[in-house]
């Protein structure tokens, strides 16, 4: 059998846990039943199982059930939070928006059609730390902002981003924020707790659950639902914003993966943060550049660019010992310069020599010697 490269690449997506695969079986082969059946045992074992996984993360995010909207991914739960918002607030004449242009496409596209729908938005600057500017936020806030919309943590970087600074500068505005916490949550659970995060989004597959299912959590303002309205339409299910037959087995997958990523959050943590130094401390020969401050990114990743090496030639060449990218695997079909390191500023060359590095705590030692020699070789050429 040929071997595989090691993966580094879990900002994209990871492995599915085994035992949430052992889970999910049971409501493939098992309880197979539609959780909207009402008149059978199969449709009651579907509904308990979905009705158990929304307690359980309402527990995890310190919230209630109905707070938990269950959705195919985060790029769909962007897209409600976004575009639902779009009919109240064209009604109410808010018609502001705030995000940053470091945001993933799941974001900045929905933004760019309500921009065409007579919305104005705004983007925060980004400073070359991988951090939004918040002076520049505070001066783009006004009365007539309906939404404020910044990641938790960006997928490219690995930067944390200062969400509960954007919380503060929040409290006495009455705009809705909503958070893709794609990177980060699974990792961290205190931003999905903090109750001034209107609409957050996360998602199962960076977590070590399965594909095709992620949550929009929805939490009321001073008891007061945020006006979402749905985007498409047809069943009624999750309180008629996402309509269609909910994925048990991906359901009960989810939360087992997000269960056991709480239970095992220190320990992964302290794996990734030493991968990391072994990282960096075996790349510090090709002296790379790290695009973002490091002091400020998550564990689990680096974004360098090493000087005079291409970063599709260092793809190319390490591609049987390693598996990297480049940049969003949303975009990599057809490759463009990071819109992310753009914004930070960086030079034509820095951003072409950019890699993305992402591990987890299931990465197996790295064959340093044979990456080191390679990527030497192309910078020698």
């Amino acid at each position: 059998m040929k071997k595989l490269p090691i993966y580094l690449d879990n900002n994209s997506t990871t492995p599915v846990d085994q035992r949430v695969i052992d889970e999910m079986v049971c409501y493939l082969r098992d309880d197979f039943g539609n959780e909207g059946s009402r008149t059978h045992s199969f449709g009651a074992a579907a509904k308990k199982a979905v009705q158990g996984a929304r307690y359980g993360f309402a527990e995890l995010i310190k919230g209630d059930p109905e707070d938990v909207i269950f959705t195919s991914g985060a790029t769909e739960s962007c897209n409600i939070a976004i575009q639902g918002l779009g009919r109240w607030g064209l009604e109410n004449n808010k018609k502001h928006i705030i995000s940053s242009s470091i945001e993933h496409k799941a974001v900045l596209e929905p933004l760019d059609y309500l921009s065409k729908n007579g919305f104005e938005v705004d983007y925060i600057k980004t400073n070359t730390d991988g951090q939004i500017n918040l002076e520049h936020f505070e001066r783009l806030l006004r009365p007539s902002t309906l939404l404020v919309s910044v990641m938790s943590v960006n997928n490219e970087t690995g930067i944390i981003q200062p969400i509960q600074e954007i919380c503060n500068i929040l409290q006495n505005s009455e705009a809705y924020f909503f958070c893709d916490a794609s990177q980060s949550f699974g990792k961290t659970f205190t931003l999905t707790e903090n109750q001034r995060i209107d609409l957050t989004a996360i998602s199962s597959h960076k977590i070590f659950g399965p594909k095709g299912i992620g949550a929009l959590i929805v939490r009321k303002r001073k008891h007061k639902k945020v006006p979402l309205t749905p985007i498409f339409f047809g069943g009624g299910q999750e309180r008629g914003l996402r309509p269609g037959t909910l994925a048990v087995h991906q359901i009960v997958g989810f939360f087992l993966a997000s269960k056991l990523a709480k239970k095992e959050c220190s320990s992964r943590f302290e794996a990734c943060l030493k991968i990391k130094q072994e990282i960096l401390r075996n790349f510090s020969v090709l002296k790379p550049v790290f695009n973002g401050d490091q002091s400020k990114c998550m564990p689990n990743v680096s974004n360098i660019s090493i000087p005079g090496i291409n970063s599709e030639a260092a793809i190319v060449s390490l591609k049987d010992l390693i598996a990297v990218s480049n940049g969003s695997a949303c975009t990599s079909a057809s490759y463009k310069p990071s819109h992310v390191l753009e914004a930070m500023g960086l030079d034509k060359d820095r951003i072409y020599e950019a890699i993305r590095i992402s591990w987890s705590h299931l990465t197996p030692e790295l064959p340093y010697p044979d990456i080191i020699k390679r990527l030497m070789a192309l910078k020698k050429n």
